[in-house]
């Protein structure tokens, strides 16, 4: 069970801001309800393209809300790709306290509500997960079918991050959340991109490149250079969203 230095560490989210976020970003915005499997009400939105058959599954962060994920969600939309992001538990609009198991039941309701009720077959999904969202998308991909797994600014495990930031002392002892990825990544066969910035001050490239060392074949590794934690999509530009759609594309013939 989270613990009350879980919420302090690990999950920082923010409240919702009501806007009207269509007309804000110019986007066909579908509002997406959500049901966990422990009953945790889940809130995401839905944008549908025609340009291509595949679909992202988007897994963000520890800090904030979808709100701030929309700047991704336009230029990803622009390069033809149907995206569904929600909020965990806690962040945004979405109902309850964040856990690790909490999180991941949650991206398993957002990944049936794709499978089942919308229809979309394994074969054209591909999971995004950003930072900690790439442990529960890591998650997903290790218990349900997918067509790839991308993995943006990785990191191990919680544990790995807090000893990169604390000299190597054992401070995760004091954390019940692991979002181990590297035993997840035993379990995953789909194909596999890791996307890393080299000036990353919040998970070291280092970090990356043991997740990616952790990977099975076929993987690959897409460096963003002078990109830190926040900013890949900003530094990378162009060339960054059409790596990812070059992998989803490929993964989804």
């Amino acid at each position: 069970m989270s613990n009350v230095l879980d919420q302090l560490f690990v999950y920082h989210p923010a409240p919702w801001i009501e806007r009207d976020w269509a007309r804000i970003s110019s986007l066909p915005l579908q509002e997406v309800w959500l049901d966990s499997r422990d009953g945790a009400r889940l809130f995401g939105w839905y944008v549908e393209s025609r340009e291509t058959s595949a679909v992202l599954l988007w897994c963000h962060g520890n800090a904030g809300n979808i709100i701030h994920r929309l700047e991704n969600l336009v230029e990803l939309y622009r390069l033809g790709l149907s995206v569904l992001i929600f909020d965990y538990r806690g962040y945004g609009r979405s109902s309850g306290t964040p856990s690790e198991e909490g999180l991941y039941r949650d991206a398993l309701a957002a990944y049936a509500d794709l499978t089942e009720t919308r229809r979309v077959a394994p074969e054209r999904l591909v999971l995004f997960g950003r930072s900690l969202g790439a442990a529960v998308a890591g998650e997903v991909a290790g218990r349900k079918p997918v067509a790839g797994l991308i993995l943006e600014s990785p990191f191990p495990s919680v544990g790995a991050v807090a000893r990169a930031h604390y000299f190597g002392l054992p401070v995760d002892w004091l954390l019940s959340a692991e979002f181990n990825l590297t035993e997840k990544l035993r379990r995953i066969s789909a194909p596999v991109l890791v996307v890393h910035g080299d000036r990353d001050e919040v998970v070291p490239i280092q970090l990356g490149q043991q997740v990616f060392a952790a990977a099975r074949e076929p993987k690959s590794f897409y460096l963003v250079s002078g990109a830190d934690h926040n900013d890949l999509y900003l530094v990378g530009g162009r060339p960054y969203f059409q790596r990812i759609k070059r992998f989803v594309v490929e993964v989804t013939r």
